[in-house]
């Protein structure tokens, strides 16, 4: 059963969380409870805050040191089971139905915080979840863009394949600068399903 749970398809939470992101701004804002700048500049501000919580969570949590038997399993479940098949698109985002008690989690306690104003706040924080799930997503099933979003696809491949006790963050490396969790900078040659990773040329080559 819980093996089952560790299989999503990257539509549905996509579809849930842009979604809901999209609807809390646009209650705040058509039903005047805050001013439309005042709302976006709150959006924006709710979405950077998910770039923090994403890495203390994927540090924190997606890493816990698993010292029994149910936190093995439950560590597995929600993130050991990725490192296990990282070409696995289904195994890409969390489970939709622990998504939602997150975030649900989140609107409670940002609503309490914040009143009125963690309405577009919790909007721009899922829609900021929902980005990172593109990122995750692209990073592992397309081949690595020859422009600066370069960066994204060698971080998380650093992660993956060399350093998994460093480069917590997948939609920016910005909270790993902060708390000093960047990987070292070695030479490395990663052959992925998307593509192929060659840091030390500096050169990307899709396969074929």
């Amino acid at each position: 059963m819980l093996e089952k749970l560790t299989h999503t398809h990257i539509a549905w939470p996509l579809s849930i969380f842009y979604g809901i992101g999209a609807i809390l701004l646009g209650y705040t804002i058509y039903y005047g409870i805050l001013a439309p700048s005042a709302s976006i500049l709150l959006f924006i501000a709710g979405f950077f805050s998910f770039t923090l919580v994403e890495y203390l969570i994927h540090r924190y949590t997606f890493h816990m040191e698993a010292k029994t038997p149910k936190k093995e399993r439950l560590q597995y479940v929600l993130h050991g089971a990725h490192h296990h098949f990282p070409k696995d698109k289904s195994r890409l985002a969390m489970p939709p139905i622990v998504s939602i008690v997150l975030a649900s989690v989140f609107f409670a306690f940002y609503r309490l915080l914040l009143g009125e104003y963690g309405i577009p706040f919790t909007g721009g924080f899922v829609a900021g979840y929902a980005t990172y799930l593109c990122v995750h997503y692209s990073v592992h099933a397309f081949p690595p863009p020859k422009n600066f979003m370069k960066v994204l696809w060698i971080h998380h491949a650093l992660h993956h394949y060399q350093q998994p006790d460093a480069a917590y963050g997948v939609s920016s490396p910005f909270w790993d600068h902060i708390f000093r969790t960047m990987p070292e900078k070695r030479g490395f040659s990663v052959k992925t399903k998307s593509g192929y990773i060659d840091d030390r040329h500096d050169q990307i080559e899709a396969s074929h």
